[in-house]
């Protein structure tokens, strides 16, 4: 089709309401589990008196599931779209949190988290991510920030939603979260749309895609790279494991922080579920930044930065136990957090294109949720052995920094400098790769 047969949109263009739907998904899931994961250890430990190893355990498990699901979904979503993806990772979702709340022995825990990771991975990152990143282009990092917003901002009811899961229990709660999942969660599903010209629409509202290019002559659609290419390339698995590095702080940080600071610090249980809190302050403030600063500076060097900044803050939590210091620590890692997640997305469309981007970043997901996994198991392996995460502490903030050392080689392929126009491939000589003809 020729960019001649689309039409501006009038009013708001359809891409904002899928960001807002896969917002409120990321709010939420963050909400219900990802950021109240830490009470639901500390309560269901006293209850069962289990190990921090089996609570790490189950955590792996459930990143593992969305790691080895990705390539999967990837291909599904690319050929199918991420609507009806996102609807069965609903339903799915809602049963395990059904499961948990009558959980009695280990076995049904670690089923119910199965699935409660299956139907997380279904429903919410790669999915969204896929659409927002088929929807736009030139805006495609300040999209794909507040798409994870919502993730973050999830973070501000956890000090509130630690408090609720305290007083009405952690079973009635979970019961409660999977109910509220099919009510609400269905219905934002229902908005998302997998391609603008499946609409008669271009990414960003454009009328044509000379206008999304900066080429008068572009009438065709935005270049991709296969899947099978793009596993060749060393940016592939150079921005694959440096993801991983970060994530193993963050991973361990979602499992252990909680229980850290309750426990071990001694604090209560509501000043612990504050840590998330002030971290998602600072998330929200690195997404901010991220947003605005990805379509207009270069990528890598920003991805650079936050990886250090997560080694810094899991650092200073091996060696500064004060609360204070603990707040000022997870802000860091948090303000990492927000500004490194949807630049990284953002250069892998710069990198790969968008045509098979759901397959590619599947394919990146085996090898990212390796830091999910192994950083919180880590973490309660060394506990167990230790009595103390200071020594597991350090070694991860020594794995994320070096990290930063992978996306700093991590410059653009051949093959997509060869494919995009003349003043990207300056931009991307450069560590740019803009977006804009990406």
């Amino acid at each position: 089709m020729s960019g001649g047969a689309f039409t501006r949109p009038t009013g708001v263009f359809y891409g904002w309401w899928i960001v807002g739907a896969g917002f409120l998904t990321q709010l939420m899931l963050g909400m219900l589990m990802f950021h109240s994961f830490g009470t639901y250890v500390a309560l269901m430990q006293a209850d069962f008196g289990w190990s921090r190893t089996t609570f790490s355990i189950a955590f792996a498990m459930q990143r593992a599931e969305s790691g080895i699901l990705g390539p999967i979904q990837g291909w599904a979503i690319d050929n199918y779209g991420p609507r009806i993806i996102m609807y069965a990772g609903m339903v799915l979702f809602a049963i395990g949190f059904i499961m948990l709340s009558f959980v009695q022995e280990i076995w049904i825990f670690y089923i119910s988290f199965m699935l409660i990771a299956i139907g997380a991975s279904l429903s919410s990152f790669l999915s969204l991510v896929v659409a927002v990143v088929n929807w736009f282009r030139r805006r495609r990092s300040f999209a794909l920030g507040m798409l994870s917003m919502g993730f973050a901002v999830g973070g501000f009811a956890a000090t509130p939603i630690a408090l609720v899961i305290e007083s009405i229990g952690w079973r009635t709660a979970a019961f409660a979260s999977g109910v509220l999942v099919l009510v609400i969660g269905l219905p934002l599903a229902r908005v998302v749309r997998h391609r603008p010209e499946d609409h008669g629409m271009l990414p960003d509202g454009a009328a044509s895609y000379a206008e999304l290019s900066d080429d008068p002559d572009d009438e065709g659609d935005e270049w991709g790279m296969s899947t099978r290419d793009a596993l060749r390339t060393p940016a592939f698995w150079l921005i694959s494991v440096g993801q991983a590095a970060a994530l193993l702080v963050i991973g361990a940080l979602m499992v252990h922080l909680v229980i850290y600071i309750h426990e071990d610090l001694g604090y209560s249980l509501a000043l612990a579920a504050f840590a998330i809190t002030v971290q998602t302050l600072g998330q929200i403030v690195g997404q901010l930044a991220g947003a605005y600063l990805g379509d207009r500076w270069p990528k890598r060097p920003l991805i650079v930065a936050a990886l250090l900044g997560h080694g810094l803050a899991i650092f200073m939590l091996a060696i500064a136990p004060a609360l204070l210091l603990v707040y000022f620590a997870v802000w860091i890692n948090g303000t990492a957090w927000g500004l490194r997640a949807p630049l990284q997305m953002a250069i892998r469309a710069d990198y790969f294109g968008r045509r098979s981007f759901g397959t590619i970043m599947g394919f990146s997901s085996l090898v990212i949720m390796s830091g999910m996994i192994i950083g919180p198991t880590f973490a309660g392996i060394m506990y167990d052995q230790t009595g103390s995460y200071r020594v597991s502490f350090l070694v991860l903030a020594l794995f994320a920094s070096a990290g930063a050392l992978l996306f700093a080689f991590a410059g653009p392929p051949k093959a997509s400098l060869r494919t995009q126009a003349p003043a990207t491939v300056t931009h991307a000589l450069m560590g740019t790769a803009d977006t804009r003809a990406a």
